[in-house]
């Protein structure tokens, strides 16, 4: 009993001195991002029209946030804000919104529109997932969503 105690605790110390050195061994190193890099020659007249070869083709560039006029998302559940649920002041309805990020809104199943200041944009980055789709008009949208 005391022997295989006694060997998990010689095994411990070893793997301990064996970290060790290994970290001891990687302090020497310097890290990856050290290295010392040389500024590229500044480009002339005739390479500034020509991009890099690893640059993403036109298809698969997202718009920048600029050339976008707004977001928006599915809301299936209640829309809790302030600890209050909020519905159309025109049907009642509590559920299936589209909340839209840039313009301050909701909008039910039936199509009213409704202002709400509660839904900033911190708040539509915490709740919506990554972009999947981009549409040329409103319309478009919409009809991806099911509205």
């Amino acid at each position: 009993m005391f022997r295989r105690r006694a060997r998990a605790e010689r095994e411990f110390r070893e793997a301990q001195r064996e970290a060790l050195a290994l970290l001891q061994m990687h302090a020497h190193e310097p890290p990856p991002f050290d290295t010392v890099q040389t500024e590229a020659p500044a480009p002339s007249g005739s390479d500034l029209g020509t991009m890099a070869p690893d640059f993403l083709p036109p298809d698969f560039r997202a718009p920048a946030r600029q050339d976008v006029a707004g977001f928006m998302m599915r809301w299936d559940r209640p829309l809790v804000i302030d600890g209050e649920v909020r519905e159309c002041r025109e049907c009642g309805a509590y559920r299936n919104w589209i909340v839209f990020n840039m313009r301050d809104g909701l909008r039910c199943m039936a199509g009213h529109e409704t202002k709400e200041t509660g839904l900033d944009t911190a708040w539509y980055n915490r709740n919506s997932g990554p972009v999947d789709h981009f549409h040329p008009t409103l319309d478009d949208g919409l009809r991806h969503l099911g509205h």
